[in-house]
């Protein structure tokens, strides 16, 4: 004799799959609007072409930008139809040259697409003025933005100088990860250095579990594990850790040995950009901080003086993919 539940299979629940798949469809549906609103609206001339006599729509056609974006035209078709494709980095980079996207459409564009810039950026939209602000308000606490990759998104004058001459420092490098093992002065500067990276390492590692497919993380992964045996050795112990030293100790080159209390404070309820803040721990620490802003200060009038000023408090550098 068969039982119910024998004749009846226990199906596991679907409902999270659902989700998922809706919230891609809709994403799908919204790519394929935005492609056809603004290939609508780039005329012939801004991309030059011709306008010619039979042309109906004052838009392009969809040929016209699969063949600028260097794509299929059947493929571009299921784009705008919604379809579920597979869309590289490489391709979007192309359609949002090809429509002439500025860089919040841009951003938009790989949003829907579930996708990451990987190419520099003009701007960072996690750095207000109300931000560059507070960052010179803390003066003469050492300040800067950060984001979960450890890009430096923009500093204050103290912090300019705390570690090394940030100014001088290219800002595709300006990532605290690529500083503290392939930067000679960053280096020197951690007391605790070997500690401190493997601490890095750690924590990179757990933030990166949420970026797997990301562009811009795999490049900063790939980079670190090509320049540094020091990062491959911390990176192969797989180690994970979410939270962070609090108390610092820095050898500065202008004032000598600091000691400081690390904060974090998170922009936005995801875990992403924040404001990292080093507090004086003692009173030495709190009087060298102080002479440090005040040859950073000095530099900076030098600086004025000679026309070669970098850019102010709070400022924003154009690394990869900076979000």
């Amino acid at each position: 004799m068969t039982t119910m539940a024998q004749a009846t299979p226990v199906r596991e629940p679907q409902a999270p799959r659902s989700r998922e798949a809706a919230a891609s469809a809709i994403r799908r549906h919204e790519l394929a609007a935005f492609l056809r609103h603004r290939r609508e609206h780039i005329t012939p001339e801004q991309v030059g072409l011709p306008r010619g006599r039979r042309r109906r729509t004052p838009g392009l056609r969809r040929e016209e930008v699969a063949h600028l974006s260097a794509v299929g035209v059947t493929w571009y078709t299921w784009l705008e139809q919604a379809r579920d494709i597979q869309v590289s980095v490489q391709v979007l980079d192309a359609l949002a040259r090809t429509l002439l996207l500025d860089p919040s459409e841009r951003a938009h564009l790989f949003q829907l697409a579930g996708a990451t810039d990987p190419t520099p950026a003009t701007n960072c939209p996690s750095v207000t003025p109300a931000l560059r602000a507070v960052l010179e308000q803390l003066e003469p606490v050492p300040a800067c933005l950060q984001n979960s990759r450890y890009d430096i998104l923009a500093y204050n004058r103290t912090y300019s100088l705390l570690l090394c001459d940030l100014d001088a420092v290219p800002p595709e490098d300006r990532n605290c990860m690529i500083l503290s093992y392939t930067h000679e002065e960053w280096r020197s500067s951690i007391v605790h250095l070997e500690a401190t990276q493997r601490l890095m390492a750690a924590r990179f590692r757990a933030a990166m579990a949420g970026h797997l497919g990301e562009p811009a993380w795999k490049m900063l992964l790939k980079r670190l594990r090509a320049e540094s045996p020091d990062f491959c050795e911390a990176w192969d112990r797989h180690e994970v850790v979410g939270a962070r030293t609090k108390r610092k100790e820095f050898r500065n080159a202008h004032v000598g040995r600091i000691t400081v209390d690390h904060t974090d404070l998170w922009l936005s309820p995801e875990v992403g950009s924040r404001m990292v803040t080093y507090v004086p721990a003692d009173e030495e620490s709190r009087e060298r901080l102080e002479k440090l802003h005040a040859i950073a200060l000095e530099r900076r009038s030098v600086q004025r003086t000679q026309g070669a000023v970098p850019p102010g408090p709070g400022q924003v550098w154009t690394g990869p993919a900076r979000h």
